[in-house]
């Protein structure tokens, strides 16, 4: 079999894309993590009360959301990277507010210490999609799996402290969903499918 002339330009273009749009997932899904790790460090340092730890948790699910319309296809186009950055950067710029206002938590209140446990496990799932991108176990449509499974944590976190409070049983139900999710990310992560 023979390629004509104009085919080839084509064929060595979607060969050289593949990488790119796997990029474009690997960015957004590390700049997650590293918005979730603020969101824990406000809570650690006392400048995120629960309450605005909450409402960032439901900034992060909608991002999320977009995430995994994007990758529902199989690959995150450039200009959706785009769309996907500026609410991540209208979302830095909450964290940011909320962490330099005048409201102040206790991070040795049972609420925050929920709360931030909840967002620890957030850190720590993305991080693993993260890897499991970069290592080539995950495709971009199971990354937009896991994606929708982190929207609904992040939504039920941000139910939960919608009132400034986290109580055992709501951490109980967010835990479950957490551990729901930590095992697709680690089925995702071993079966057959690879980059």
């Amino acid at each position: 079999m023979t390629l004509s002339k104009t085919a080839v330009p084509f064929v060595v273009g979607a060969l050289l894309a593949a990488p790119v749009l796997a990029q474009n997932t690997a960015d957004v899904v590390q700049r997650n993590a590293n918005q979730q790790e603020r969101i824990e460090q406000g809570l650690q340092s006392g400048q995120l009360t629960t309450k605005e730890a909450s409402q960032l948790e439901k900034g992060e699910a909608r991002i999320e959301k977009m995430e995994q319309r994007a990758d529902a296809n199989g690959k995150m186009t450039d200009a959706e990277k785009r769309r996907i950055e500026q609410a991540q950067n209208k979302e830095s710029q909450q964290i940011y507010q909320d962490k330099h206002n005048a409201q102040t938590g206790n991070p040795n209140s049972a609420s925050s210490q929920r709360m931030q446990a909840d967002v620890q496990r957030n850190v720590n799932q993305q991080q693993r999609i993260e890897q499991g991108i970069k290592s080539g176990q995950l495709t971009n449509r199971e990354v937009s799996n896991l994606e929708k499974g982190q929207a609904n944590v992040d939504r039920k976190e941000a139910r939960a402290g919608a009132n400034g409070h986290i109580s055992a049983n709501e951490q109980h139900n967010i835990q479950a969903a957490e551990n729901h999710q930590s095992r697709k990310v680690y089925k995702e992560k071993h079966n057959d499918r690879q980059r």
